[in-house]
């Protein structure tokens, strides 16, 4: 029965690559359908790869079954030993009538969602991912939030910078990162981003993709060029070429991890006990043990691979800025309607998308206002267009010329990350005072004026102060005082 075992084998691989032909003939317009196909094939290829590693044995044939069994075929009488077989599948089938006999031919056909056959992808992913289009990335940034040493930083702002570990910029010192709250961060970071690759991706080999950045890593690591991790020996100071200052007067101290304006306020720090703690714990980095040295690799080995994984899903990155921005504006109601929305995606919109293209209509969307588009690429309701003032623009120069659109976004976007930077880049460092205003020319002209005022209004408290004499004038205290000293009251 083996030869029977290897043709068994071999249509079953004919019939899963037709079936993974089906599949690849068709291109979905919609994500989910899409990405249900993607898994679909992918299965389908592991199948094919399990029944492979069973055909090969039977060809080796090491325990010589095979060999035996042809030669009683091709010797002898063939029809005792065809004979022989029938009489053991009619054996069987007494053992079992009741056996239902399958159709191998519907076993790999297409089949569409429903209620009796679900989309594979419907538990993959949760509602805020929407089918692989956005990060979900809530849970990794409560977990950062409860590191320390780290700037407290919002979701929208969380999502530009979560794969920048350099100080000042949302990243841990050097120091602080021998943690194991800091390592278990990073690990619960990087497996989401490799889940997320591999449930978005299914068809590419992602393996040979992890393989080529652990080699980057490798020759990296041995060169000390992985950037924030090289073996440093004393305190440096000076404009490193690897640093991004802000000013040519700028000074970097390694120690301390900080930027200082001027070399004045560079050394006036030199004798601070935060400068001198951090100096000897970077003067014992050049004689560091090797255990230590292991622990800093690993944690390097993680940060890099978040990079790359961040850097090769810049796409659904961006997506997911733009997708939190835009739920921002609207109300908890309006969310949890949008999320029922998306799970109920039934079988209606695939069947319109089919009825269309059978159709030939054009894909253009109606959208004649020109309304923006929600999370599923068509136009919002008109009501809620109107309830946020969507239809108003509001530009703002020190943002870069960005037009906000709504006034409650704008009114926002006074207290966000990027217009605070911005200020701060024009010299302005007391930024509340300058809310509603976005022209540059503006608001340094305001600041020129606040910085005059200060200088003036010096307070004289003798000037406070009013004092009379016998005659009733009235003067300052000072004035009193001295005129008093001198013997003329």
């Amino acid at each position: 029965m083996l030869l029977e075992q290897q043709r068994y084998i071999h249509e079953d691989l004919e019939r899963l690559e037709q079936g993974i032909a089906d599949r690849m003939g068709d291109e979905p317009k919609m994500i989910r359908d899409r990405l249900n196909r993607d898994h679909e094939v992918t299965q389908l290829l592991d199948q094919i790869q399990h029944q492979s590693a069973e055909l090969l044995p039977l060809y080796d044939d090491k325990t010589g079954l095979r060999t035996k069994e042809i030669l009683q075929i091709s010797t002898g009488d063939p029809f005792e030993e065809f004979y022989r077989q029938v009489a053991d599948i009619k054996e069987h089938h007494s053992r079992y009538p009741n056996e239902q006999s399958e159709n191998s031919e519907q076993w790999y056909r297409p089949r569409k969602g429903g209620e009796d056959q679900p989309f594979i992808v419907e538990t993959m992913f949760s509602g805020e991912e929407a089918y692989g289009r956005f990060f979900d990335l809530h849970s990794c940034h409560e977990s950062y939030l409860n590191l320390s040493d780290v700037k407290r930083l919002g979701y929208m702002q969380y999502l530009e910078v979560f794969d920048n570990f350099q100080p000042g910029y949302g990243g841990v010192k050097r120091v602080d990162k021998m943690t194991d709250q800091y390592f278990k961060y990073l690990g619960e970071l990087m497996e989401y981003l490799e889940s997320f690759m591999q449930r978005t991706r299914p068809l590419e080999n992602l393996d040979k993709v992890f393989r080529t950045w652990d080699t980057d890593f490798e020759s990296a690591w041995e060169k000390d060029e992985v950037q924030g991790w090289q073996i440093e020996k004393g305190a440096a100071k000076g404009n490193s070429a690897n640093r991004m200052l802000s000013s040519p007067d700028a000074i970097w101290c390694e120690a301390c991890e900080k930027e200082f304006k001027n070399e004045n306020v560079y050394k006036g720090h030199l004798n601070g006990r935060k400068h001198v703690k951090a100096a000897e714990v970077l003067s014992q980095r050049g004689g560091i043990s090797l255990e230590h040295r292991l622990k800093e690799r690993a944690i390097a080995e993680r940060e890099f691979r978040v990079k790359k994984l961040a850097g090769a899903m810049s796409t659904e990155r961006d997506d997911t800025r733009v997708n939190v921005e835009r739920r921002q504006g609207m109300t908890e109601r309006e969310r949890q309607q949008e999320l029922e929305n998306f799970y109920n995606l039934s079988n209606e919109q695939s069947k319109a998308v089919e009825e269309e293209e059978e159709d030939g209509g054009d894909d253009r969307i109606y959208n004649p206002l020109k309304l923006p588009l929600a999370w599923d690429g068509k136009p919002i309701p008109f009501w809620l267009y109107r309830l946020h003032g969507l239809g108003q623009e509001f530009p703002c120069e020190i943002c870069g010329n960005f037009v906000y659109r709504g006034r409650r976004a704008f009114d926002k976007h006074f207290n966000e990350t990027n217009h605070i930077t911005n200020l701060k880049r024009l010299g302005i460092t007391n930024t509340h005072l300058f809310r509603d205003i976005t022209s540059i020319e503006e608001a340094v002209r305001l600041w020129d004026k606040i910085q005059r005022e200060t200088k003036k209004t010096t307070v004289d408290e003798g000037s406070i102060v009013q004092m009379e004499d016998a005659e009733g004038n009235v003067m300052p205290e000072k004035v009193y005082l001295d005129l008093q000293k001198q013997g003329l009251l």
